[in-house]
């Protein structure tokens, strides 16, 4: 007679297959680390575990599955670690956690170059996150972080929209006011924080991925000017540089 998941038996069940996830998911990433993300393949990580190739498909029946959990796992990683780089400081400077944040992922993209390859370079096509994918929530959840501290500077009073904007593109930002709470954003404003996104991105993959080499061997000021200058978008130009 098969266990249920409220007896001893299916309880013991459950806690070997969470078990086995995490210690595929610990391995998919060791593999990434180590090896590049050509490396993380079921065979691949049944191979380090001592499993077969079939034993592995109980867990996950396919390559997009396993990158999909992979990349969620890192996305919710890095949502608690920038939560927690914003609660160093009070909910009423929300432009004090916003530099916070934005320091605190640069931190988090040096330290692990890997995985914020596999999120954010996306050399896998398994590590989409369009709507419908597993990976789409759990990076809005990420996103969430530095958009809701936007929205709350956006309260303030102090972002000064283009005047320029055209109706026909800005539409393509309704996505993003979707997932913003209380009350609706203009588009123009939501604008104002993906150019801001945009160039926080832009200054932590150029330095991860090595790009300013040729220029800088110490690109710290120059992301310290680029966090200033953001926050000078969002109409927060007290922070002092670091």
């Amino acid at each position: 007679m098969p266990s249920t998941p409220g007896t001893p038996t299916g309880r013991r069940r459950h806690r070997v297959r969470e078990e086995a996830l995490t210690e595929i998911l610990t391995t998919g990433r060791r593999l990434l680390v180590e090896e590049g993300p050509a490396a993380v393949t079921l065979r691949a990580i049944a191979r380090e575990m001592g499993m077969t190739a079939p034993g592995l498909y109980r867990y996950y029946t396919a390559h997009r599955d396993l990158i999909q959990a992979l990349a969620s796992s890192l996305y919710d990683e890095l949502a608690t670690t920038l939560a927690a780089a914003r609660d160093r400081h009070p909910a009423s400077d929300p432009g004090r956690q916003l530099d916070e944040v934005c320091r605190e992922l640069r931190r988090w993209a040096l330290a692990h170059p890997q995985e914020f390859g596999l999120l954010f370079a996306k050399p896998l096509t398994d590590a989409d996150t369009a709507p419908g994918a597993a990976a789409h929530d759990p990076s809005w959840r990420f996103g969430g972080v530095v958009l809701d501290l936007m929205v709350q500077l956006w309260h303030h009073g102090n972002i000064k929209p283009p005047a320029d904007l055209d109706p026909a593109w800005t539409v393509q930002l309704e996505e993003v006011r979707e997932h913003l709470s209380g009350a609706p954003v203009p588009l123009e404003i939501i604008y104002v924080f993906v150019s801001c996104w945009t160039r926080l991105y832009g200054a932590v993959a150029v330095e991860v991925f090595g790009h300013l080499d040729f220029a800088l061997t110490d690109p710290a000021p120059l992301f310290d000017h680029t966090v200033r200058d953001i926050l000078t978008a969002l109409g927060e130009p007290r922070t002092a540089p670091r």
